[in-house]
Order: C-alpha cells, then structure tokens, then sequence
C-alpha cells in the first residue's frame, strides 16, 4: 500500500485498524524481509536503472544549490536559504531510500534489521514533514516580497530565518517521533515480509496481530495537522499574493512579479500532486495493482528531490549566471586571447 507525503495511508488505514490476532505463523523477529516490488522482481534490475539516474540527478543537483548559494553572496538572502533547507530534506529522503532499494535491486540483500527498519520509517517521515513546512516558509517569504517589500528585509532577518528553519525541524522530529515508538510497541505475528521497496509505516504496522488504533488515529491525526494546516497557510499566502498582482498597473508588472513566484509554485506542484494522486488512488482504486502502489510511493520520493534543482536552476537567473559563469568566463578569455 502506498502512503501519503508523510506515510500516512489515510484511504486504507482504518481497514487494517482491528488486526487479526489469530494468525501466529510468525513469532517476533529482530529482522525484516523487504520484498521490492511485488510482481516486478524480475525487471528490478532496469527499474533499477531510472532509479540510480535520479537518485544522481538529486545528488548532484541539490548539492549544486548548496555550493552556489554558499559562494555567491548576492545569493545570501531569506528565499535561498529556504531553498538551501529544501535541498538539504531532499538529499536526505533521497539518500533514506535510495541505497537500501539498489542494494536490493543488485544484490538481493532484502533483510533489514526491525530497529533499522524503525529509523529508516522515522527519517523518511521526518523530513517529509520537514520539507512540507519548508514550502510554508518559502511562501511566507513570498508574500513578503511581494505584499510587504519595506518589510521583508527587516521582517526575515537571518535570525529569524534560522529561527523559521529550527521550528520546522523540530515539528517533524517532535511528531513523527510516537510514529517508531508506537509501532515498537507491537507484537508481530504474522510474517516478517513487507511487500515494499522501504520501510513504509502502513506496511510495517499491519504486519501486527493486534489493535493497531493507537497508531491507526494518531497518523489520521498527525496528517490532517500538517498537510492540511500547510496547505492552508500556502493558500492564504498565494491569495494574498494574486490580490497584490492584479493590483499592479500594467501587465508587464504583474507578469514579472508573478515570475518570482514561479519556482516555488512548481515545487509546491511537485510536492502536493502525488499526495493528492496517491489518495484518490487509495480511495477509488481498491482494484490498482500493488506494484502500482509501490511504485508510485516511491516516485513520490525520488521525483521531487531530482526535479527541485532543476526548476530552481532553470527559472532563478542569479542562480542560471553563478553556474554558467566558469564556462562564460573561459569562454571569453578565450575570446579575448584569439585577439
């Protein structure tokens, strides 16, 4: 079963709510069995081949972000520091899943230690959430830009930038964290095989043979506060957004202003669609495949990582002349030696 942007399989949750605690094939194992994609194990090997491409695509480009930020100081400002944080939870939910599928993949080394597995499920959920309200912050930037210009720059000072950033990690770890507790807590009876690429949280915890409401109502309650409070203040933003622009006298202004926006919306895209695809697919696709499922759990996860850099390097000018600049550079020495 696939999850929402935090693991949350809000569609299916509350049928694996009341387990059946009659089955005992299985006595509790320190070891997990990933199985990959069930159904496609013979073609693992060339899904392994997009996989890894993307996987060096998101390596590659957010470090790329992450170098050209750091040595241009004209780049040293709230909204880039935002996207330094995006790239940082990108290389991280990435790097969480990654290594672990190609090494089973190539190798078949599907056994996974259960407190590995506990980690693995509490970064990816983690810096799912983080990422999430990193968007909110770009889009409170934004709106500054934009609706308050004499104010931004007083406004989101690099303190309270940090602060922002701080207040974002600390809501992923403090309430993801009951998430691995709460699944630690269970008895596993039934089989130690997850039907997965990764630990996904709905598809370790159903493997109990007991209630699973606690965990059931707290990921029900975990979602709804924060993909729908962000989603929330990213609308009001971007309302406030529209207002300040169709305000605007002319429609070369209010394209412009508009432009600067452009790059965080098609991030925002990137993020939120899957999420909203991937419940609908669980509410009104009970009869999709499986190895559907998991792929597209894990298409959410690797896609925004490799295309984030790409929509920032191609829409953000500044960034665009700080890549280009040793081939320019080089280019015109050349140029001028020629001379």
């Amino acid at each position: 079963m696939q999850e929402t942007p935090l693991g949350l399989n809000i569609g299916h949750l509350l049928l694996y709510t009341m387990s059946d605690s009659n089955s005992t094939d299985f006595t509790n194992s320190s070891t997990f069995i990933l199985l990959g994609i069930p159904g496609l194990e013979a073609a693992h090997v060339w899904i392994s081949i997009p996989f890894c491409a993307m996987y060096a695509i998101a390596i590659l480009g957010n470090f790329t972000i992450l170098f050209i930020v750091k040595r241009e100081p004209s780049l040293h400002g709230p909204m880039y520091y935002f996207l330094c944080m995006l790239a940082i939870t990108d290389l991280v939910l990435s790097t969480s899943i990654l290594p672990k599928i190609l090494s089973t993949f190539w190798f078949n080394s599907r056994e996974i230690d259960f407190s590995a597995c506990l980690t693995h499920l509490y970064f990816i959920l983690s810096f799912s959430a983080m990422q999430s309200g990193i968007l909110v912050a770009m889009a409170f930037d934004r709106y500054l830009a934009i609706c308050e210009p004499l104010r931004h720059s007083t406004t989101l000072t690099n303190p309270v930038v940090a602060k922002i950033g701080l207040a974002m990690v600390l809501r992923g770890i403090i309430l993801v964290l009951p998430y691995p507790f709460l699944a630690r807590r269970l008895p596993y009876c039934r089989t130690n095989i997850i039907p997965h690429t990764y630990c996904e949280h709905i598809a370790v915890v159903k493997l109990a043979c007991t209630d699973i409401s606690i965990s059931s109502y707290y990921t029900l309650s975990v979602s709804f506060f924060v993909i729908s409070m962000d989603v929330f203040f990213i609308a009001v933003s971007y309302t406030q957004i529209l207002r300040a622009i169709f305000s605007l006298p002319t429609k070369e202004a209010r394209l412009k202003t508009f432009g600067t926006c452009g790059s965080h919306l098609c991030v925002i895209l990137t993020f939120y669609i899957p999420h909203l695809f991937s419940t609908l697919v669980q509410w009104f696709g009970q009869n999709v495949a499986l190895h559907f499922h998991v792929l597209m759990a894990n298409m959410y996860l690797l896609v925004p990582p490799m295309l984030n850099p790409i929509i920032y390097g191609v829409r953000t000018q500044q960034i665009q002349d700080r890549l280009l600049q040793p081939f320019t550079h080089k280019g015109t020495s050349s140029f001028l030696l020629v001379l």
